[in-house]
């Protein structure tokens, strides 16, 4: 049972990575019909929404693409901040979702904000509570180990709304700005939803390992 549990949450996070990196690779060489980059097409979304004080900078990686709230920048990879691709597009005006959502106080994203100190204060405290439980056959403190891992899939679970409302806005905002239309909006759609079921895997798959452990306690 456990093995199993194991190998499903792998093979979800693995499928997960495999689909967004694939749509990615597809939809960074469909070149977009109005020729705007990344950084062009944040630059205008911003500006559209009177938040000219928000910064659109190139960082490194690949995917690296975020929204930081507490410097007020969007931080955009190389290639999206570059290229006038499909792919770059969806992208931009995704964290530039996240933008909006600050700007509008949208509150799953402000709970998120406030409870990453305390989730990886749990996440830390569980993971040498259950080591000490385990290695010395403390059962009892190993359960409230995980128990305190498990503060992880509540901050998984707030950021599954706040994911999918940025890429919901991204598309309202292309749409009503006529930076895609027709198949080209089907194309961002589809780079979008790719990228949020990362996060819906992502939690699916912690929800396995925290019970496969649960698991593992229970039967020592």
């Amino acid at each position: 049972m456990e093995i199993w549990l194991f190998v499903v949450s792998i093979v979800l996070v693995l499928g997960a990575q495999g689909l967004v990196s694939g749509t990615y690779n597809k939809y960074r060489n469909v070149l977009s019909k109005k020729e705007m980059n990344g950084y062009e097409v944040a630059r205008l979304i911003l500006d559209r929404n009177g938040l000219q004080n928000i910064r659109v900078e190139e960082t490194e990686g690949v995917m690296s693409d975020h929204y930081d709230p507490r410097d007020k920048v969007v931080r955009l990879s190389t290639a999206v901040y570059h290229d006038k691709t499909v792919a770059s597009i969806a992208i931009a005006a995704h964290e530039c979702g996240h933008v909006l959502q600050d700007k509008d106080k949208y509150m799953p994203m402000k709970i998120r904000g406030a409870i990453v100190p305390i989730v990886n204060f749990a996440s830390t405290i569980g993971y040498v509570v259950m080591f000490i439980g385990f290695i010395f056959s403390l059962l009892d403190l190993a359960f409230w180990g995980i128990v305190l891992l498990s503060a992880t899939l509540v901050f998984q679970l707030i950021t599954l709304p706040v994911e999918f409302n940025a890429s919901n806005r991204a598309i309202k905002t292309l749409d009503g700005l006529r930076i895609v239309e027709g198949q080209e909006r089907k194309q961002v759609k589809t780079m979008l939803s790719a990228a949020a079921f990362t996060y819906v895997a992502s939690l699916l798959a912690n929800l396995l390992e925290i019970l496969r452990l649960f698991i593992s306690v229970r039967r020592d």
